[in-house]
C-alpha cells in the first residue's frame, strides 16, 4: 500500500510541476497578452467603462438597469460577482501571498500584479463566451461554463467532458477538503474548538445554503463577500497606516527584487528574477483563477443580456481579488517588519526549510503582521478571516462541481453530488489528507488546459463582440444591459 501511495505521489508531483510550471504559466500569460493586444488594452483604455457598468453602478440610484431580476431563475450581476469572488477570494489571499513572498521574495508581488493585469482579459473572454453559449435546462436555470463553449463553440464534446471531470475532482479537494481543514485547524489553534464540532457546524450551515441552489448561494455570498473583504481590507489598511513610512520601501523592494539578475551569473539560486516570476505568477493565477474557466459557471447564471457586460464583471473580479486584496496582504507583511529579506533569501540560497530556520510562511506570516499592530487579537482576526474566506470558497466551488456533474450525468445526479459534497466536509475537517489536496490541486490546474485552448480558438468571436458592443455604445444604441436606449 505504501508503495502505491509513493507512486501516486511521485506521478502527481510530476503532473503538478508541469501544470503549475514555467510552460503552463507562460501559456496563461500568453493568452492574457493576446486578448490585451487584440482588444487594444481594453482593461486600461476602457477602465471608466468597465468600472461604470460594474462596481460604480452599485452606488447609483437607478440600479434596476444593472440588478434586473425579471428572470426568476437567474441571479443579479452583482450576485454572480460575489459568488465568483466567494470561490476566488479564499485562503490563498492570506496564505498564498505570504508563501509567494517567503519563497520568491518581494519581487513575486510584481509578477503577481502582471499575471492579474493580463488575467483580467482572460477572465473577460471566458465570461463573454459563457454568456454567448449558455442555455436553459429543463428547470429553466441558465447553464454555462467552459464545458459549454468548448462543446458548442468548438464542437469538441470530448474535451468538455475532460474539463468537467477535472472540475468535479477539484471541487472535492481544493474547493472542499482543504478549505474545511483550514477552518478546523484555525479555530482549534486560536480558540480551542474541537475539529469535529467545527465540522458539524460547517456541514449544517453549508448544507442549508448548498441544498437551496444557486439563488440561495448567491443571496448568502452577496452578504458574506462584501463584509469579509471590507473587514479584511480595513484591518490591513490599519496595519499599513501604522507603518506608513515603510510603504515607499515596500514598493521599492517589490520593483527592485522583481528584476533581480544579480545572483544569476554566479550560479546562486537566491531570489532571482525566475524565482520571483514563478512564485508570483503561479500565486496570481491560483488566487484569481483567470484561465481556469471556473467562475464562468456562476457568471453564466446572471440576468445580463449583453455578453460583453458580464465580461467586464470578470475584469472587476480579478481586479478586486488580486490587485486589491492580495496587495493589501503583501503590504501588511512588507511594512510591518515581520519579514527579514536577508534571512529569507539566505534560506533560498542554502535550500534551508523555512521552519527549520525559525521563519514564518503562509497564514503564520500574515498573522504576525497583524499581531504587530493588534497584538493577540491580530492572530484571532486572521483566523476568523480564514474561516470566512474558506467557507465562502466551499459555497462557490459547490456550485462549480454541481454544474460539472449536471453536464456529465444530468440533473438527477445533482442531489447525490450535493450530499456527498456536504459529507466530505467532515472528512476534510478531521483528517490529514495532504495527498488528496495535492492531487486536487493538480486537477484544478488541469482545468486550465482545455479552457485556454478553447478561449484561444474562439478569441476571434470575443474580439468581434467587443468591437460590436463598443460601436453600439458610441452610437448611443446600447444600455449597459444590451437594451436599445432609443
Amino acid at each position: 500500500m505504501d508503495n502505491i501511495v509513493q507512486v501516486i505521489t511521485k506521478v502527481n508531483g510530476v503532473l503538478n510541476n508541469f501544470i503549475w510550471g514555467p510552460i503552463m504559466l507562460v501559456f496563461f500569460l500568453a493568452v492574457g497578452l493576446m486578448f490585451t493586444v487584440r482588444t487594444k488594452v481594453f482593461q486600461l483604455t476602457h477602465i471608466r467603462e468597465w468600472l461604470d457598468v460594474t462596481f460604480l453602478q452599485l452606488f447609483k440610484k437607478d440600479k434596476k438597469k444593472v440588478l434586473r431580476t425579471d428572470d426568476k431563475h437567474s441571479i443579479s450581476q452583482f450576485q454572480s460577482l460575489c459568488t465568483a469572488l466567494a470561490a476566488t477570494i479564499g485562503v490563498g489571499n492570506i496564505s498564498g501571498v505570504a508563501v509567494a513572498i517567503a519563497l520568491g521574495g518581494p519581487g513575486a508581488i510584481f509578477w503577481m500584479w502582471l499575471s492579474a493585469f493580463l488575467g483580467m482579459m482572460t477572465n473577460y473572454a471566458e465570461n463573454t463566451l459563457g454568456i454567448k453559449y449558455r442555455y436553459k435546462n429543463e428547470k429553466g436555470h441558465w447553464i454555462g461554463g467552459a464545458m459549454i463553449y468548448i462543446e458548442k463553440g468548438l464542437g469538441w464534446k470530448w474535451l468538455a467532458v475532460i474539463f468537467s471531470i477535472f472540475c468535479v475532482f477539484a471541487s472535492f479537494g481544493i474547493g472542499n477538503i482543504s478549505q474545511g481543514n483550514e477552518i478546523a485547524n484555525g479555530l482549534k489553534n486560536s480558540f480551542g474548538v474541537p475539529t469535529w464540532i467545527t465540522a458539524l457546524i460547517i456541514m449544517l450551515f453549508a448544507g442549508l445554503v448548498i441544498i437551496g441552489g444557486i439563488k440561495r448561494i448567491a443571496s448568502v455570498t452577496e452578504k458574506i463577500v462584501p463584509f469579509m473583504a471590507i473587514s479584511y481590507i480595513l484591518g490591513a489598511l490599519i496595519v499599513i497606516g501604522c507603518n506608513i513610512t515603510a510603504v515607499p520601501g515596500a514598493f521599492g523592494a517589490i520593483f527592485g527584487n522583481a528584476f533581480n539578475f544579480s545572483s544569476v551569473g554566479g550560479g546562486v539560486v537566491g531570489f532571482t528574477i525566475m524565482v520571483a516570476m514563478r512564485r508570483g505568477i503561479s500565486r496570481g493565477v491560483f488566487s484569481n483563477e483567470a484561465g481556469l474557466g471556473s467562475s464562468v459557471m456562476v457568471h453564466s447564471a446572471s440576468d445580463v443580456k449583453e455578453p460583453v457586460v458580464q465580461g467586464m464583471w470578470g475584469i472587476f473580479e480579478v481586479f478586486a481579488d488580486t490587485i486589491i486584496v492580495c496587495t493589501m496582504t503583501a503590504l501588511t507583511i512588507l511594512t510591518s517588519g515581520v519579514y527579514d529579506f536577508a534571512a529569507y533569501e539566505q534560506c533560498a540560497i542554502n535550500g534551508t526549510d523555512l521552519a527549520d530556520a525559525g521563519l514564518k510562511s503562509g497564514v503564520a506570516l500574515t498573522s504576525a503582521a497583524f499581531e504587530s499592530v493588534f497584538g493577540g487579537f491580530g492572530g484571532k482576526f486572521i483566523s476568523i478571516a480564514v474561516m470566512l474566506f474558506a467557507f465562502s470558497t466551499i459555497l462557490g466551488w459547490s456550485y462549480y462541481g454541481e454544474r460539472a456533474i449536471e453536464y456529465l450525468f444530468g440533473l438527477k445526479a445533482v442531489p447525490v453530488y450535493k450530499i456527498i459534497f456536504i459529507l466530505i466536509i467532515f472528512l476534510g475537517c478531521n483528517a490529514s489528507l495532504s495527498l488528496v489536496v495535492d492531487i486536487s490541486d493538480t486537477f484544478n490546474g488541469f482545468m486550465a488546459l482545455p479552457n485556454l485552448i478553447a478561449v484561444t480558438l474562439l478569441s476571434g468571436q470575443v474580439v468581434q463582440m467587443t468591437k460590436d458592443y463598443l460601436t453600439r455604445v458610441k452610437e448611443g444604441k446600447e444600455s449597459i444591459n444590451g437594451d436599445e436606449i432609443s
